[in-house]
């Protein structure tokens, strides 16, 4: 049986926020999908862009963007006042990548400080994405302390994953490293939610992903085992 559907990236969907989230203008874009009776929705892979802002080049394979998290929802959660991301207006027509780096982390911290981090759902993700989250987070961390610097350039004992230089890293950067894991929950959760209400007007994503994982990437990092690097992990 022939179906149709659209092709459209996240980051493309209408917002004044500088690029397109998971809020209202995706559902907006499923009910227009309902109406016009097609029933898939290409989404593109969603990972976490790096240099080049290319979906197809990511820190992680398995993490969500964070830019894609709507803002009006962390509102009507109580996580941020609509005062606050009044600032991230932008154009509606550009994704502006450097202003988002520069701006948007900053309105996402402040949601991350108002979060509780006992919420149970929160402990649960956790717990259920533990094979890749925490040498996400960390690395996310890390990269962040190093200035977005690539991991191949960091310190030799960082390179090489030494257990206890690790260790020190996890303690003196823990709340970077939980700030990581809070973006993922709330992506995963938005996205989600998003998915449940297409499926549920018989709209189905076809996602994507890109070919092979990047190099300046976590899951190159946290398991060079799997991949054809020197001694020296280079």
């Amino acid at each position: 049986m022939r179906k149709t559907g659209i092709l459209l990236h996240i980051s493309s969907l209408p917002s004044p926020y500088g690029i397109g989230t998971f809020g209202k203008k995706a559902y907006e874009f499923v009910d227009f999908l309902h109406e016009a009776e097609q029933s898939y929705w290409q989404i593109l892979p969603l990972g976490p862009t790096s240099y080049g802002d290319s979906p197809y080049q990511t820190f992680s394979a398995f993490a969500n963007n964070p830019y894609f998290i709507d803002l009006d929802l962390l509102v009507l959660e109580g996580l941020l006042q609509k005062d606050e991301i009044k600032a991230t207006f932008h154009s509606p027509r550009y994704v502006d990548y450097k202003e988002l780096y520069d701006e948007r982390f900053l309105v996402l911290r402040k949601a991350f400080k108002r979060f509780n981090m006992n919420d149970y759902a929160f402990q649960q993700f956790v717990f259920d994405e533990r094979k890749w989250l925490p040498d996400y987070a960390l690395f996310m961390a890390l990269k962040g302390h190093h200035e977005g610097r690539p991991w191949d350039t960091w310190e030799e004992n960082l390179r090489l994953r030494k257990p206890e230089t690790l260790n020190y890293y996890k303690e003196h950067l823990k709340e970077d490293i939980k700030f990581y894991e809070f973006l993922q929950f709330k992506a995963y959760e938005q996205f989600f939610k998003l998915k449940a209400y297409a499926n549920a007007k018989n709209v189905h994503f076809i996602g994507d992903m890109p070919i092979y994982v990047s190099y300046d990437s976590s899951d190159v990092w946290a398991n060079p085992t799997y991949f054809q690097l020197d001694q020296e992990r280079l």
